[in-house]
């Protein structure tokens, strides 16, 4: 009775979802999230956006300059990862819609947003990859937070959407960072 009693107690709180703090006077938006929280997270899309759009920028052009022995197999890297990049891009711009918002869309606004830097003229592979390798760490800290606060604010599709690139830009990371020993 008392193993029974014990695994009971343990689903119930394993179970339970921290409160949202929505207080009575607070609306919520059309995919019913608190319009605060949803205003923060859109805010903080953006600013992830800006950061997707430069390091999208930066990877085209490793992709067009790369020079050297590992040039074919660089090159096609280099490719797969601006187009996954631009996908990216689409996906949080669409977020930022669907929580109500408008997209971030001028590149002056990118630049000025963005802690990825433009990276320019860059042919050397190992310099290449040291600059997508910041650029990863600089996104993942940023969807750390958003994966914090849209599980606060009970945004599945945000914290969805930030879990599955964490998990793949970790993968990258290790890959990355096998190039250069």
């Amino acid at each position: 009775m008392a193993a029974k009693k014990a695994s009971s107690s343990k689903k119930t709180t394993a179970s339970k979802k921290p409160a949202t703090r929505i207080s009575a006077a607070r609306t919520t938006n059309s995919i019913g999230l608190d319009s605060v929280q949803g205003k923060e997270l859109a805010e903080k899309l953006n600013d992830l956006l800006a950061n997707y759009q430069v390091f999208y920028m930066n990877a085209r052009g490793f992709h067009w300059n790369i020079k050297g022995d590992k040039f074919f197999e660089l090159h096609l890297k280099f490719e797969e990862l601006y187009n996954n990049l631009v996908l990216k891009v689409d996906e949080l711009a669409e977020r930022v819609l669907t929580l109500g918002h408008v997209p971030m869309h001028g590149y002056d606004d990118y630049l000025k947003t963005s802690v990825v830097k433009p990276v320019k003229n860059v042919s050397d592979g190992k310099k290449a990859i040291q600059s997508i390798l910041d650029s990863f760490k600089v996104l993942i800290t940023k969807q750390r937070v958003l994966l914090d606060l849209s599980d606060v604010a009970n945004d599945e599709g945000t914290n969805a959407l930030m879990s599955d690139y964490i998990r793949e830009q970790e993968k990258l990371i290790w890959m990355y960072s096998a190039v250069l020993g």
